[in-house]
Formats: structure tokens, sequence, C-alpha cells
């Protein structure tokens, strides 16, 4: 068995592109959420916000034939994963294309402009829009696909699209590559980009939050006042790396992985359970050879509906009790679905180090059916902690659990 470590992390968000920003912003109390009047077309979708990355542009040195088979989600993906090699120092490293170096990433969806011409043809009868690429930027694996093809990665590709677990199950599938000695480095995360078909999902579900003149109180996770969630959009990228692999080039590490647990429902395709919910965490704690009291903090899923923040706040207390410090950044940035895995354990690595957890924004009354825990609100806490966990649940009944240890 072999130890595998983070050496490099990057994610773009709506908040920003840097945890010094993103952070600043946390502290400040300021969400990335507002009203998307460009909505106001779609007259049956009752939601109008969203947390969207309004000033995303791709780098100046990306050339157009690069660019021809990413769409949104894509270029996310890639930017972030550039990033994350840059700051593992590997970027211009000609070890990454020796098969050493692999890819696991996903989405809830490819890239909706081309569904949408695809759905022309079908409805239509015309493939107006349709060319060459426009499969590969619709397809359920582009982001690992294109994340592979930009950087010449000739490593094992896995592909997570698994809706709001792709990103965890990224970074899961990629640690236990490494730890079975399949190969030595893996390039993990997820994306999502933002669309009104993804609203509309939950929208139709009763389970959007309809707060659309005051943005800024909305979503609110673990709140009795909450109404719903909020789609958003992003994009988070880890590099992990063998132990003994990253010692011998000199590399800094961020943590270590120590443990990942994932399990499915088998009961309902939307309404989440609390008993496979706990059971992920347990197999996480089992992985790494750790008891719940060594756990000091736990990211959670927190999405500000109903059902989730019950069932996983019930989960979370049952194992870990009411001592159990949580908190989800999504209250800030939105749902962004197939990002979320990944930019959240970026989140839970960055607040390990710098000992300062971020509370949930818009938590004022936890709601009493939610677990007893010890819910983080009003402002960062100061906490040191060996060992943090970060949780994500998807539709389909999709549970994951990821633990991280500081280093060293």
């Amino acid at each position: 068995m072999r130890r595998v470590v983070v050496t490099g992390m990057a994610g773009i968000t709506a908040l920003g592109s840097d945890w010094a920003t993103i952070a600043g912003h946390f502290a400040n109390h300021r969400s990335g959420i507002r009203r998307m009047d460009e909505w106001d077309r779609f007259e049956e979708l009752n939601t109008r916000l969203a947390g969207p990355i309004d000033d995303f542009q791709v780098p100046a040195h990306w050339t157009r034939k690069q660019l021809r088979s990413m769409g949104r989600v894509s270029r996310l993906a890639v930017a972030a994963a550039e990033r994350a090699l840059a700051d593992a120092g590997l970027l211009d490293d000609p070890s990454i294309r020796d098969g050493r170096m692999g890819v696991a990433c996903g989405s809830s969806t490819g890239s909706t402009d081309e569904i949408k011409a695809f759905g022309n043809m079908l409805l239509n009868s015309v493939a107006d829009g349709l060319n060459a690429n426009s499969y590969v930027r619709m397809m359920p694996h582009t982001t690992a696909a294109n994340i592979s093809i930009f950087f010449g990665l000739t490593g094992r590709l896995i592909p997570t699209s698994s809706a709001c677990t792709s990103g965890s199950q990224g970074i899961g599938y990629a640690y236990e590559a490494i730890k079975y000695g399949r190969l030595p480095m893996m390039l993990a995360g997820g994306a999502e980009e933002l669309c009104p078909t993804e609203a509309m999902v939950f929208d139709a579900l009763y389970a959007t939050s309809l707060k659309n003149d005051t943005p800024q109180l909305s979503p609110r996770p673990y709140d009795s006042g909450r109404d719903g969630l909020v789609i958003g959009e992003g994009g988070g990228m880890l590099v992990l790396e063998e132990l003994e692999h990253a010692l011998a080039r000199g590399a800094r590490i961020h943590a270590e992985i120590v443990g990942f647990g994932s399990n499915a429902d088998g009961q309902h395709t939307t309404r989440p359970e609390q008993v496979t919910m706990r059971r992920a965490m347990e197999l996480a704690l089992e992985d790494a050879g750790l008891a719940p009291e060594d756990i000091g903090y736990v990211n959670g899923h927190g999405t500000a509906t109903e059902q989730g923040d019950i069932a996983e706040t019930l989960a979370t207390s049952s194992l870990f009790g009411p001592r159990m410090p949580i908190s989800s950044q999504k209250s800030f940035l939105g749902h962004t679905l197939g990002a979320c895995g990944a930019l959240e354990s970026w989140f839970s690595i960055e607040m390990m180090n710098s000992d300062r957890y971020v509370h949930t924004l818009n938590l004022d009354q936890v709601d009493p059916r939610c677990g007893e825990l010890d819910y983080l609100r009003g402002e960062f806490r100061a906490m040191s902690h060996q060992h943090v966990m970060n949780n994500n649940f998807a539709f389909g009944g999709v549970n994951t659990s990821l633990i991280f240890r500081r280093w060293p």
C-alpha cells in the first residue's frame, strides 16, 4: 500500500480563483449569488438565483485548436488543472507525459450548448450549429478527456460523471489508483458550467430557493428558514502523488489523503438515506484506520434542501456526536454540482493548514430536525486539527467521504 499526498491544488469559483481571495470574501460574508435577470425569459422557471463566474476568460496562450474541443465545462476543468499542475511544480515536467500521470474527473453533464444543437436536429431536422467537435464538447467524459489531451497525459483516464459526487469520486478513485500502485501521479477533480436546465432540474422537485429579490440571503444550509438550493458553477482540481515520488522530487506537500469511502443508497434516486450516508463515512474511517474521535471537522454537503440537510446531519451526528464542527461553503457559492467535491476538498485542506475554519453563511437558526452538531456560524473559527473529512452526496444515491491529514 502506497501513501498518497496532495502536491497541487487549484480552483475557479464565483468568488475568485485563489484561496486568499476566496477566504477574504468568506471572512467578509460576501456571497457569490446574484439574481439572474437573463433567466426571465424562462417563464416556467421559478428560481432566478445562481452563482455564476462572471469574469472567467480562457488564458491567452491557449490556441484555437485546443479550444475547439472544449465547451465551458471543459475550459473550467482544464484551467483549474493547469493551475494545479503549476502549483505542484509539474506543469513543464516531461514526467507527466510518459504514462506516469492519469486523470480522474467528471461533471454532471457536458456542455449544454451542444446538447441544444443536437436537440434542435431531432426537433427540426436541421444540423445547424453541429460540427466535428460537437459531441466531444457534449459527451459525459468531456472534462477528463480534454484534460488528458491538453496536457498529453497518457496514464489511466477515469471519468466520474456522478452529479454532485463527480469531484469527490474523481479524487477518491485517483487516490485508490495511486494507493494500489497503478501509477504515481493523478490529476483529480470536477467541474460544472452554469445552465438554466440544471436549475430547472431542482425547480421541478420544488427544491430551489425562491428568494429572487434577496440573493444575499440564500442559500441557507441547515437553517430553519431555508427554502431550497441555488445552482453555481466552477472547477476544482488536485494533483495527487505517491509519497515517495513526491519526496524524491522535493515537492511541497499540502496534505495526505488517508481515507476514502463510497457506496450507494440502493433505495431512491433523489431521496437521501441516513444509514448509507453514515456507512460511507465509516468506510472512509476504516480505510484510514481512524476512529470517529480522530476527525476534527466535517465539511458538510449542505445543499440547503430539507431532505438532504436533515439526512446528512442526522447521519453525521449519529457517528460523531454533538461535538463535531460542521459547515458548508455552498452557502457562499451555491451548489456547484460536479465541481463541489473538488472545491470543498481544496477548501478543507486550506482550512486545516491555516487553522481557520469557514462558517456557514445565512445560518441564523439551526433547523431543530437536523442532527445535533457544532454548527459553525457567524464568523471563522480558530481550531487546530490533524484530520478533516469532506462529504458529498448525489442523485442516484451516491455517497462519498474523504479524509485528509495535516502534513507533516
